[in-house]
């Protein structure tokens, strides 16, 4: 089978298309023949070692396509079902296994290129929204990057909740995407200061929550556009690690919270990844969730697509086509 290999971490040139055999599963595994791999900004981590893993490594972890084997004891799944997965490493390949129980079905009428688009940054939209600040009618949330991948998601999905969404941009045609997602209201970031301009819109009050995928460049400001007791979901970091800071910081700017999510802390149990999974299909089925999903790269050209990521070139969804 051909698959991405990364064999020393480093610029996305370590990214090379390998001949490998194709795995067999072992006990409580599932061998799934990929339909479409989803590119995210974690890929780019583990390649460039910010995220650890032993190498070599086959880079990628959110994919959907048909179940080609069972191993010894599985459950609920038998070749031929269509399936989606995250948090697994190995994605970019034809052919990759996954533990069943990180398995879940795709409902009838959802397309698999779909599912594999909205499963990590659909179910990162979703905890963000429902979980990690449960959002309700009336809040104030700042969203950067709204544009991207889970940006359009949650901007969808807090606007659909009654939120007023803040969004920052860097473009006219990102601003669009935004407004069709539902935002409110749109900061240039490129032109104009996202602080003082959210201060304006809020009239001084601040904003109840922001959703920050970009770390560096936004966090310090970020904390000063929140209300008492608001809190900061710094969920990404697309600009560089945020740097240490001094706790006492959250007292004087107002008693606030921060928290650094990720997705595998709210899918920890069966249950909750199949009822995170089921909203979010069961919306994309329902078409009250939009995915864009424009973006196709062959799996060759996969160090492209981690380019044209972070150089902030694509709108919602970048997948790779095997």
């Amino acid at each position: 089978m051909k698959a991405i290999q990364i064999t020393r971490t480093g610029s996305p040139e370590v990214l090379e298309l390998v001949d490998l055999p194709i795995p067999s599963p072992q006990a409580g595994e599932v061998l799934v023949k990929i339909r479409a791999s989803g590119v995210n900004f974690i890929d780019i981590y583990y390649r460039e070692g910010r995220y650890k893993a032993p190498l070599p490594l086959i880079d990628g972890q959110e994919a959907a396509g048909i179940v080609e084997s069972v191993g010894e004891g599985v459950t609920g799944f038998q070749p031929g079902d269509p399936v989606a997965w995250c948090n697994v490493l190995g994605t970019y390949a034809e052919y990759a296994i996954a533990p069943a129980d990180r398995l879940v079905h795709i409902p009838e009428g959802v397309d698999l290129r779909l599912a594999a688009a909205v499963m990590l940054q659909g179910l990162t939209a979703h905890y963000l929204a429902y979980s990690t600040f449960p959002l309700k009618a009336g809040d104030t949330a700042l969203v950067h990057a709204a544009a991207g991948g889970v940006g359009l998601l949650l901007t969808q999905m807090a606007a659909q909740i009654g939120a007023r969404v803040i969004a920052t941009v860097s473009t006219e045609e990102k601003a669009e995407l935004a407004r069709q997602a539902g935002a409110a209201e749109i900061i240039f970031y490129t032109r104009e200061d996202f602080e003082a301009r959210t201060r304006e819109l809020t009239e001084g009050c601040g904003v109840d929550v922001v959703y920050d995928s970009v770390g560096l460049t936004t966090f310090e400001k970020s904390l000063n556009v929140l209300r008492p007791r608001g809190l900061m979901a710094l969920f990404g970091g697309s600009s560089g690690a945020v740097p240490p800071f001094d706790l006492i910081e959250l007292s004087t700017k107002g008693s606030l919270y921060v928290t650094r999510p990720t997705l595998k802390h709210y899918v920890q149990t069966r249950d909750e990844l199949v009822t995170r999974a089921a909203a979010v299909f069961q919306a994309v089925k329902a078409g009250t969730l939009q995915v864009r999903t424009e973006h196709d790269y062959p799996l060759a050209n996969a160090a492209q697509a981690q380019m044209d990521l972070a150089g902030r070139k694509t709108t919602g969804k970048a997948l790779l086509i095997p």
